[in-house]
């Protein structure tokens, strides 16, 4: 095979003949994105987001269907570029329906992995189910008896009969380490030598330190009163949380590290003397008569003045999150604040650009059709949601793994290894630009073994099509219809047990969405 000699972004570089331009592309470090593309295998549609320009003449092209030839000159990103590849996108989820995250876990204000929550749990792993909900809960026992549950509003389950019981449940994992044996304190990072002061020991300050010790800081937390719990002492009053199991989650904090002083007014002396001796400075202090007007900061009509994404006061080493930001009814939102404001903190101490908890783009559809019920339920089981006999004691475990089952898995399979999910990140795709009224109705066939098939998250890209002809299926998976009606599906209306028996995972593995995904 020859060489032939190209330019890509005004580089000179010498390639193989016969080969495509993306693969060149490639060859010498430059990434071109693609949703349809196999290295070294035939493609049968172009999804459009390999797109480069020809230098000489402006033209855009799909590099993964022209091959290099002498002389070549070609753009690999310009602003023409970037705005084709996420309209090219954008095009491809206009008709891609599914949920990246569960409508539950978006609505959570800690933004908690309920589903993953729900599935360790219906197999009894309460372990590894406290794990997945302390990752982003420090408080699971005690929310899992104040939080309102806006998650539970949000649940798929609500259309069909009754949402799951995701706060007992939250509960059940909490308490099954506050109450049991072995209290699980999560593996911490090593030491940073920087200390943190937070001025409050509410729902937002007790999540800051518990995330900020994982991160390997020290942390202080000063309050005027003798206990900790801020606005969470009010349910304690009420009956409604036992003063005992807010004891206890603060326990866990003080455990990994974190300091309290208590029944500590802070006044203007005290208050410049935190923000100059810690290398970060958080102010929980909700809402009220906490002092905040003496300390020299600039007020607004709802609290201390502060952005509201990064929490941060302007360039300085002071974050303010909770009531004492903005009021709140929600203690589930504060606690939530105290989680974010852990990575602005953490961005601020390591010199990195202060811009929090980044969120991730996420697919979504909307409310289920009543036809679509049943293709939910084939992932869950029948029945309502279980009523503890005691309020008090709560769900036992059966009524927990039983519970945890009517979960419907509205998350999809695929949310960390999705090309679609990651690409839309990248480009910042608008999922609605394209939108249209009538969408696709959600089919699951679920017949083989190995995976699930879900044609309406399906782009049309041919990968698995491929598959299954290079590996001789005697099926196999074709394209259906002709046009915009084209479907990908096994032909002669046999199921997809019968058109992926030699290669379900191969295929599931190479799909760049979760159309085919492994059970």
């Amino acid at each position: 095979m020859g060489k032939i000699h190209i330019k890509i972004d005004s580089k000179e570089i010498e390639v193989n003949e016969g080969i495509s331009v993306i693969d060149a592309a490639r060859a010498t470090g430059i990434e071109i994105p693609s949703m349809c593309y196999r290295e070294g295998k035939e493609h049968i549609t172009s999804c459009m987001v390999c797109l480069v320009k020809d230098a000489e003449n402006g033209k855009l092209f799909p590099s993964c269907s022209i091959n290099v030839q002498e002389g070549m000159q070609i753009i690999s990103m310009d602003e023409e570029i970037q705005e084709a590849r996420k309209t090219a996108l954008e095009l491809l989820l206009s008709e891609h329906v599914g949920d990246c995250e569960a409508p539950c876990q978006i609505t959570c204000p800690a933004h908690m992995d309920i589903p993953l929550m729900n599935r360790l749990l219906s197999e009894g792993n309460f372990e590894e189910a406290l794990k997945v909900v302390k990752k982003d809960i420090a408080l699971p026992a005690v929310f899992g008896r104040v939080c309102p549950a806006p998650c539970e509003g949000a649940c798929r389950r609500k259309s069909i009969d009754e949402p799951v019981s995701i706060c007992l449940l939250k509960r059940s994992a909490g308490d099954k380490d506050i109450l049991g044996e072995n209290m699980y304190l999560p593996q911490k990072e090593k030491s940073t030598g920087k200390s943190i002061a937070i001025i409050g020991a509410g729902p937002a300050g007790l999540a800051a330190a518990y995330f900020l010790q994982i991160k390997g800081y020290s942390c202080t937390i000063y309050d005027r009163n003798k206990r900790a719990g801020g606005s969470l002492k009010k349910e304690v009053e009420a009956g409604v949380l036992p003063a005992g199991i807010l004891a206890a989650e603060v326990e866990v904090i003080a455990k990994l590290g974190a300091e309290f002083i208590m029944d500590t007014e802070i006044d203007a002396s005290l208050f410049n003397k935190l923000k100059s001796g810690s290398d970060a400075l958080i102010i929980a202090s909700g809402q009220g008569d906490s002092g905040a007007g003496d300390w020299g900061l600039e007020m607004s009509k709802t609290g201390i003045l502060a952005d509201n994404d990064s929490y941060q006061i302007g360039n300085s080493n002071i974050f303010v999150v909770g009531s004492a930001l903005k009021p709140s009814k929600l203690a589930i939102r504060t606690l939530g604040q105290g989680k974010e404001v852990s990575f602005s903190v953490d961005q601020f101490l390591k010199g990195e650009a202060v811009r929090g908890e980044q969120g991730r783009f996420n697919s979504r559809f909307g409310k289920l059709f009543p036809e679509e019920f049943g293709e939910y339920m084939k992932e869950s089981v029948e029945g309502k949601r279980a009523e503890p006999a005691d309020l008090q004691v709560g769900l036992t475990h059966k009524q927990v793994m039983e519970e945890a089952k009517r979960c419907l898995h509205c998350d999809c399979r695929e949310i960390d290894n999705c090309t679609l999910r990651d690409l839309s990140d990248q480009y910042k795709a608008n999922q609605r630009r394209f939108y249209s009224e009538e969408r696709k109705k959600i089919v699951k066939h679920i017949q083989n073994d190995a995976v699930i098939y879900e044609p309406a998250k399906c782009i049309k890209c041919g990968i698995c099509v491929d598959i299954t002809a290079e590996y001789m299926e005697d099926y196999g998976f074709t394209f259906i219809g002709r046009g915009f009606d084209i479907e990908i599906g096994v032909p002669f209306n046999k199921s997809v047990k019968t058109g992926l028996e030699k290669v379900a995972r191969e295929a599931a593995e190479a799909c760049p969405t979760g159309a085919l995904s492994k059970k």
